[in-house]
């Protein structure tokens, strides 16, 4: 489900909105290796599933947090559309928590809630909730509060 406005003002009248959830994307290992190629971070608990499936207190490799965070990317689009704006700039985050692992293989999406929106320098500011969600699990992988701002 995707939330459409037709330019930037109209976000003004969704304060508190529930965006929905996402479609299901699958985290594979390949996707994992890549991020720790990217960071550097080659740490055995993301990169070793042999020695993750036995040492490992989550049974195999988990998905780099900040990984999981990136993915805040590819769900925000699918949650919020703004029509109608010049361009859009990422603020930046308030706040960000990673509650639980993702493991590999998991199925995550994305869910999405209006936390606050204001104007602001000649734009509509938009702070999104995002909470990514693993398949099955009762706590959220990671929530995390995104500062958009959008201009006419």
């Amino acid at each position: 489900m995707t939330t459409i406005v037709s330019n930037p003002l109209e976000l003004l009248e969704l304060s508190d909105a529930d965006l929905g959830v996402t479609e299901y994307v699958g985290v594979t290992q390949d996707q994992v290796n890549l991020f720790a190629d990217a960071t550097g971070d080659h740490q055995w608990i993301h990169v070793d599933p042999e020695r993750a499936a036995t040492e490992s207190p989550f049974g195999g490799p988990i998905a780099h947090g900040y990984l999981t965070l990136s993915l805040v990317n590819l769900f925000l689009p699918k949650l919020l559309e703004v029509q109608g704006a010049s361009m859009g700039v990422n603020v930046g985050l308030d706040k960000v928590r990673f509650p639980s692992p993702v493991r590999v293989g998991a199925r995550i999406r994305g869910h999405g809630q209006i936390v606050s929106v204001e104007e602001a320098k000649g734009g509509v500011q938009v702070i999104v909730r995002v909470s990514i969600e693993a398949e099955g699990s009762d706590k959220p992988a990671c929530v995390a509060d995104t500062i958009s701002r959008f201009f006419p």
